[in-house]
């Protein structure tokens, strides 16, 4: 069997990886994680994949790079960190004859038709539309978010930039954070709530006097801080700002569903939520997904489940390779 290279280049981390090639799901030979930065360009980081590996590029037959931004004629600049992928200077300094590039959640979004059952968490069963749209939406470094239609016996995904797309607040407690983030940037867009660095926007907008987390919010390390501290109950304020992030989550969540008609379910990724899978399950993701009159119970009706794979992404890129 063929063997192909797998990147998916996020804001922070990148995962490199080789796999078989298969039609029917790719199988993991190789993986390692490398910070995103930690080399001068991403084919540098590839090649030294490669040879710690001891896998030779002679032997792989194609590649496909997932990078969380816009992908225009085979370029992509990361959305959220100074790094810009090639496809062609890749191909080149592996000698690969095919290198394709995606942006980061149509290669998640590739994962999903062959995401085995333990490798999700039902939050909603719903009742599929095997003909329907399939929405994926995924916080971490940024928000991302992309559609899946079925052509056939495939599917064809489209990615979005919806993440830098305005904010649409729900509650006092939105609006709250609202008003402090276009104080300090002019607007609001969804990825300043949902997503790491939102957790850290939301504490601070509704930072009282009785934070008693002392956490360092220039930290790298702040919003895992602040979901654990409410996660564990130690901090009133963090479990506002957890419950805010949540409810901000159901809500963009459910918008994915309106706009794409995801009948055929909502699959939520990223490094957050499975991080915050108690959080999610409580009730409040769900309520502020589906609360939308007049399609409350369409969208009652659409599954919606976590990816707990954190591998989703390359195995994605892994797949496009075998379809493609």
């Amino acid at each position: 069997m063929e063997n192909v290279l797998a990147l998916d280049v996020g804001g922070t981390t990148t995962r490199v990886g080789v796999f078989e090639r298969r039609p029917e799901k790719p199988v993991r030979v190789a993986l390692q994680t490398y910070g995103t930065r930690e080399f001068p360009t991403i084919e540098a980081m590839a090649t030294a994949f490669l040879r710690d590996a001891g896998i030779s590029s002679s032997s792989l037959s194609a590649a496909c790079i997932g990078a969380a931004g816009p992908v225009l004629d085979g370029v992509a600049t990361l959305t959220n960190t100074p790094v810009r992928v090639d496809a062609r200077k890749v191909a080149d300094t592996l000698g690969l004859p095919r290198v394709s590039l995606l942006n980061d959640l149509e290669a998640l979004a590739y994962a999903v038709p062959v995401l085995s059952s333990d490798e999700v968490c039902v939050l909603q069963h719903g009742r599929a539309n095997e003909s329907g749209a399939i929405g994926v939406i995924a916080a971490g470094t940024g928000l991302g978010e992309a559609v899946l239609y079925r052509l056939g016996e495939r599917f064809i995904v489209k990615a979005s930039e919806a993440g830098r797309a305005d904010f649409a607040a729900r509650t006092e407690r939105d609006i709250t954070v609202l008003r402090t983030l276009t104080r300090e940037y002019g607007r609001a867009a969804a990825e300043q709530v949902v997503s790491g660095s939102g957790l850290v926007n939301i504490h601070r907008a509704l930072q009282r006097s009785d934070c008693t987390a002392r956490i360092d919010m220039a930290a790298a390390d702040a919003p895992a801080a602040v979901a654990d501290s409410a996660l564990y109950g130690r901090c009133p304020t963090c479990v506002e700002t957890l419950d805010t992030f949540v409810e901000a989550y159901g809500a963009e969540a459910g918008n994915l569903a309106l706009r794409t008609v995801a009948t055929g379910g909502v699959y939520v990724g990223g490094g957050i939520a499975p991080k915050i899978l108690e959080a999610l399950r409580r009730g409040a993701f769900l309520s502020a997904f589906s609360m939308k009159s007049p399609f409350t119970t369409l969208l009652q009706s659409i599954p919606v489940k976590v990816i707990l794979n954190s591998e989703a992404g390359l195995l994605g890129a892994a797949h496009f390779c075998s379809i493609a």
